[in-house]
């Protein structure tokens, strides 16, 4: 029963990943489009900026978690880990602005 469940969850998984990371090449395209045109405001601007600093990470942990599920538990433990000190360090600025400052 319990695989039933675990390829439910794989498929639903690869299915928001699949959808995301569309939405991810569509917000890229958008940006570099308007980073030539100029035809966005300033705040929505803003928006999609905030959003394209997450929406990679979420993409990866979702793939991540689909990736785990078909392995052991220890597998699984060390990604959520790392996936957890990534998300808890972006709450301090200092190293979120020294990362940031890496690529632009």
């Amino acid at each position: 029963m319990e695989k039933k469940s675990e390829n439910t969850l794989s498929y639903y998984l690869d299915l928001i990943a699949g959808w995301l990371a569309f939405a991810t090449a569509i917000l890229y395209a958008i940006l570099i489009f308007n980073a030539n045109f100029l035809f966005m405001s300033t705040g929505m601007l803003d928006v999609f900026r905030v959003i394209l600093v997450y929406m990679p990470l979420v993409l990866v942990a979702i793939v991540g978690l689909e990736f785990t599920m078909k392995r052991s538990l220890i597998t699984r433990v060390a990604f959520l880990v790392v996936l957890t000190i990534i998300v808890l360090f972006q709450f301090f600025p200092n190293t979120w602005a020294n990362f940031a400052g890496i690529f632009g």
